[in-house]
């Protein structure tokens, strides 16, 4: 006999994240099961090759949770598609593996999408009662800031580059050819579905405890060009006027950005 499908799957795309896995999953299903709700985990590593796989085993017999290693493939927005692939529940919750994204806050986004005003629940940084850790370094918070107000635009959210959200599988079905480039899944699924009545839930984001940050400038232009295509997915009889404005800000953003590194050169 088949095990009954879940209410909710977990999706966390990973790369050498093994030092905080073990954590990571008591946490998530110490929530769900404290708030009653049937819940799978899938893991989307894009092979690490860090041992990964053996914390995994350490939990398959504890818990309905499953790991799903990409060979030639890598990218977090990708992986998270991949995880929506293999999801069972009607509801997908998405959050990173750095610990960074409060796994006791899974219950509250869930219960968010039971509202029926809601087609999209955001785990939020910047709403009222959210907050970061203060050993946040401040050029991240700069970069965070100044990458929010560039997709305001597009998404008037509080914090629109959280990725630590929960959407509908009917939601994700009615995205448009989604098509992410880097790390922002969220903002894609966000504009392409057209979504319109979003709830964001307070969270506290804390500081990486292990591993290493995965935001290099190479994410940091691909989040400009992924930016480039939902405005002209968004806006496209004004697209080129749009592209103008954005690079405009892009560049008043880069110097803002910069300008602390050069004062302390």
């Amino acid at each position: 006999m088949s095990e009954p499908a879940p209410v909710a799957s977990i999706i966390v795309p990973t790369f050498r994240e093994a030092e905080n896995l073990e954590s990571l999953i008591e946490r998530c299903f110490l929530a769900t099961q404290n708030a009653n709700i049937q819940a799978e985990l899938i893991i989307v590593d894009d092979n690490s090759d860090d041992g990964t796989d053996d914390v995994i085993e350490k939990f398959v017999d504890r818990y309905p949770v499953k790991l799903i290693i990409r060979k030639g493939k890598r990218g977090l927005a990708t992986a998270v598609l991949a995880g929506f692939e293999h999801a069972r529940g009607d509801k997908f919750v998405v959050l990173d593996a750095d610990l960074q994204h409060p796994p006791e806050m899974i219950p509250a986004l869930l219960q968010a999408l039971d509202n029926e005003e809601c087609d999209f629940a955001l785990g939020s940084r910047y709403a009222q009662g959210g907050g970061i850790e203060e050993s946040w370094p401040l050029y991240r918070r700069l970069t965070s800031r100044v990458a929010t107000l560039l997709a305001n635009p597009l998404a008037p959210l509080a914090d629109p580059m959280s990725g630590f959200f929960a959407i509908t599988r009917e939601t994700w079905k009615n995205a448009a050819h989604l098509n992410p480039h880097g790390y922002k899944i969220a903002l894609e699924i966000y504009v392409k579905a057209r979504c319109t009545r979003p709830i964001e839930v307070p969270i506290y984001f804390a500081t990486r405890r292990a591993g290493e940050s995965k935001l290099t400038m190479s994410q940091k232009i691909q989040y400009a060009c992924s930016l480039l295509g939902l405005f002209k997915f968004r806006f496209p009889k004004s697209y080129r006027l749009t592209s103008a404005i954005f690079l405009m800000s892009v560049a008043g953003a880069m110097f803002i950005i910069t300008k602390p590194l050069w004062r302390a050169s």
